[in-house]
């Protein structure tokens, strides 16, 4: 088991206001920010920040524990591989309205996205999240306490057979603003059993 935060960290688009400290990551998302490619909106938003790091290893989980102060719609924060804008996925919360969010999963192969959700009480500010690699297939897990997962999704990523980079991101997609907080991020041996 490694922590996360002690492995080379870089950022894609780093918001203005970020703080990495040695134990959590807060990001202040910035209003019109977006990870989405082209399926059923036409429209390809390639703006949210994310941190990451790169690995070549094949088999791997990645952990994530995430709290949020989300106030409008699409304001989102979660885990997510980002090969490039066409290649990547994310797995987070999606605030919709006062009663419920969306608990959703984003899988983009060669500039098409999809989207796989379901609905979860407005109430839930902590989910935690487990992205597992078996070469170029992928597991999205989450969990409410941390301790028992419970299966998203099953991907495979077409470009994500060789180097890859993954890590955490958080985003507003419309005129909105919240603090999204990062903390028990560990990479472990491949959680996702053959």
């Amino acid at each position: 088991m490694s922590d996360f935060l002690k492995e080379n960290l870089f950022w894609n688009r780093k918001p203005e206001n970020a703080i990495v400290h040695t134990q959590k990551v807060e990001i202040f998302t910035e209003p019109e920010t977006d990870l989405w490619q082209r399926t059923y909106y036409q429209f390809q938003n390639d703006s949210a920040p994310v941190l990451q790091t790169t690995t070549d290893s094949s088999f791997f989980s990645f952990i994530a524990k995430t709290e949020f102060e989300s106030k409008r719609r699409f304001d989102q924060c979660g885990i997510v591989l980002y090969l490039d804008s066409e290649n990547w996925l994310k797995a987070s919360v999606e605030y919709e309205n006062e009663e419920y969010q969306r608990l959703g999963s984003v899988v983009t192969n060669h500039g098409y996205s999809d989207w796989a959700t379901t609905d979860i009480s407005a109430s839930i500010r902590t989910m935690w999240y487990r992205l597992s690699r078996r070469e170029s297939d992928y597991c999205i897990e989450y969990s409410t306490d941390g301790k028992k997962f419970k299966q998203m999704r099953i991907c495979h990523l077409t470009e994500g057979n060789k180097k890859i980079s993954f890590g955490i991101y958080a985003c507003s997609p419309e005129d909105s603003s919240f603090r999204a907080t990062f903390t028990d991020l560990q990479i472990t041996a491949c959680q996702w059993k053959a």
